[in-house]
């Protein structure tokens, strides 16, 4: 830490008690009250520097021959301040520090020591200091925190901004254009695991390296939010990255609010102010910190991560923030909910009338929002010409709203449990999911099973009009085959399900016959067993062609699984049929013999082909003349 030396005498003044007296021999001709410290002293040192002394002691009404009495209860810094303006008016050494230099250059403003009265009189020495301080970024930081000490006075002196603007110039410099450190100070260059080679050359591990961007992040967390919002205006102001600003304002929120360190959980409910924090600031004070950290987050998407967002959210409502900084915050969330995880999504629910363990409003409100913001883009997308590649690739519009798609299943797939829930709002957030961002329903059909699980005394009625939020069409294989032996589901989607599995299996087959008889029509001799042209010559047949010979192979193994697999769904189907009389009709309708016979599209004649299907209950579905 800088430091300068002003005077050359040594100590000349003891304290008994609450008084200091002068050991200079003459008797005081002035005492003046300082708050509850009083200073004996002579006059002639005083005048000789100070205007306002010396106009308050002409001014002074006391007898000829008494010593004149003064108060200045009003001077910056108090008793400890004018103890070291006493002893620069005596000559007596004193050390101006970082931790000093602002409270005297106060008091000497108070005092009117200029340069009228003397040269190189106190205000002057201050502010030469002052400037080294500026350069040196420790000394800055330090001197900024003592201008909260004065009130006032910093500011009508301009100290604080003057400091606040060497502070921003030095944070959004480069360091790697400049000789680093940038902090200055001796101190800072030392290296303690230095090596020194023999030739007296400093090996390139012992030479300092350039900081991270993040370096001034904990010396700006010690400044109080006052003095740190200037800072950041400042810094802002000077063209820094909003990425750098945002870390900052994480790390300053980290230090001050302990909920943001917590992870989420129930738990969190219960907090009291246990003293926990840095500062062991009050929970009305927490809530003002993060109001304001609120309002400087930088407003460019994706520069605030979501997670830190999710988490000052989740710690506004359990502090009770401001309805309009709540707000902010879901909106921010919302923005870039794409970007969120589901453990983040998770908030407990902080209202006074809690009906379910989540907060599932919130959620509702931030999915509503990323929605709206979204439309036009997803309005000029036509998703019927999105190709599946390009999709899953990430390339086009819809990625967006398809890895939120995935995250709202998650997450109705963990709130769904809760038996509080009821059915309107758990549609009601599975609906706002447009029905083209889910490439698979699966995730969907888990979150309904799982609610179907937790809620069973919902009627048939509720079950089907649940089951609608899915597209049957839609279900992977594994989803089909849980969803066809599915108890909970009526039996109506069931039997959607077994419709369209069976049409996909049917088309699967008719593929791969068609494939198959293809390439028998093109290589004829093959059907005659007549040796081809490379047996003749006694060549040894391509590895591309044993290939396809073990690709046809394959082939019809896989078709004889799926006739396997038909066949036995079928035979389920039938099962499920004869639970219910009022469905004897519908192997007529699907389209199936009277007796099971395993499907087989070489023996299938045109009159067997099946009727149209029943009405689809889920949405997205065709029936079998359309399709």
């Amino acid at each position: 830490m800088a430091c300068m030396k002003l005077g050359a005498k040594s100590e000349a003044f003891h304290r008994e008690g609450q008084t200091w007296l002068c050991t200079t021999g003459l008797p005081s001709d002035v005492i003046i009250q300082v708050g509850e410290m009083s200073f004996h002293l002579h006059k002639f040192p005083l005048l000789s520097k100070s205007g306002l002394l010396e106009r308050l002691i002409e001014e002074c009404s006391g007898e000829e021959g008494s010593a004149c009495s003064l108060q200045l209860h009003g001077i910056p810094g108090g008793a400890k301040a004018f103890e070291l303006v006493t002893k620069f008016c005596y000559g007596v050494k004193i050390e101006l520090t970082a931790l000093n230099v602002v409270i005297l250059r106060c008091a000497a403003e108070y005092l009117q020591m200029s340069e009228d009265y003397e040269q190189g009189n106190l205000i002057a020495q201050a502010e030469v200091f002052l400037s080294e301080v500026f350069s040196n970024w420790r000394d800055s930081i330090v001197a900024l925190e003592t201008c909260e000490e004065v009130q006032r006075y910093p500011e009508d002196l301009h100290i604080a901004s003057r400091c606040i603007d060497s502070l921003a110039m030095k944070a959004c410099a480069d360091p790697k254009l400049f000789s680093w450190p940038i902090v200055g100070g001796n101190d800072d260059m030392k290296n303690p695991t230095a090596t020194v080679l023999w030739n007296g050359i400093v090996s390139d591990d012992a030479k300092p390296q350039p900081p991270s961007d993040d370096w001034w992040y904990e010396d700006a967390s010690l400044l109080s939010l006052s003095l740190y919002k200037r800072l950041i205006q400042a810094v802002e102001s000077k063209g820094m990255r909003p990425e750098s600003i945002a870390a900052s304002l994480i790390f300053y929120a980290r230090q001050y609010l302990p909920l943001m360190n917590r992870q989420s959980s129930f738990n969190d409910t219960n907090y009291v102010n246990s003293g926990t924090t840095i500062s062991n600031i009050s929970e009305a004070d927490q809530r003002a910190l993060l109001e304001e950290i609120v309002g400087l987050l930088p407003h460019q998407k994706g520069v605030t991560s979501s997670k830190f967002l999710l988490r000052l959210l989740r710690t506004a409502m359990i502090l009770h923030a401001s309805p309009s900084c709540r707000e902010n915050l879901e909106k921010r969330v919302g923005a870039q909910l794409d970007q969120a995880v589901l453990v983040d999504l998770l908030i407990p629910n902080m209202g006074y009338s809690v009906e379910t363990l989540y907060d599932i409003d919130c959620i509702q409100r931030i999915l509503d929002h990323f929605i709206s913001i979204n439309q036009a883009s997803l309005a000029s997308t036509s998703p019927c010409i999105i190709a599946e590649g390009q999709l899953m690739s990430g390339t086009d519009p819809l990625t967006p709203i398809t890895t939120v798609a995935n995250l709202v299943d998650g997450y109705l797939s963990e709130v769904a449990p809760d038996v509080n829930l009821k059915l309107p709002k758990f549609q009601a957030l599975a609906a706002v999911i447009p029905e083209y961002a889910r490439p698979l329903d699966d995730g969907i059909y888990h979150a309904i099973d799982v609610f179907l699980k937790a809620h069973p005394w919902l009627t048939d009625s509720e079950r089907e009009q649940l089951c609608r939020l899915m597209n049957c069409q839609k279900l992977s294989l594994e989803a089909s085959t849980h969803a066809a032996q599915n108890e909970r589901l009526p039996l109506r989607v069931i039997v959607q399900v077994l419709f369209f599995e069976q049409l996909r299996l049917r088309t699967s087959i008719s593929g791969w016959f068609f494939v198959d008889n293809l390439e028998n029509s093109q290589n004829p001799s093959a059907n005659l067993g007549l040796p081809t042209k490379n047996d003749v010559s006694g060549q040894v047949e391509p590895a591309h062609d044993r290939a396809v010979g073990v690709d046809h192979h394959d082939m019809r193994e896989r078709v004889l699984e799926l006739q396997k697999e038909c066949s036995n769904m079928k035979m389920e189907l039938q099962k499920l049929v004869k639970t219910k009389r009022s469905w004897s009709i519908l192997p007529k309708r699907l389209g199936f013999r009277k007796k099971w016979e395993p499907c087989s599209p070489k023996e299938s004649k045109p009159s067997d082909r099946m009727a149209p299907a029943p009405a689809p209950c889920c949405n997205g579905q065709q029936n079998h003349e359309n399709s």
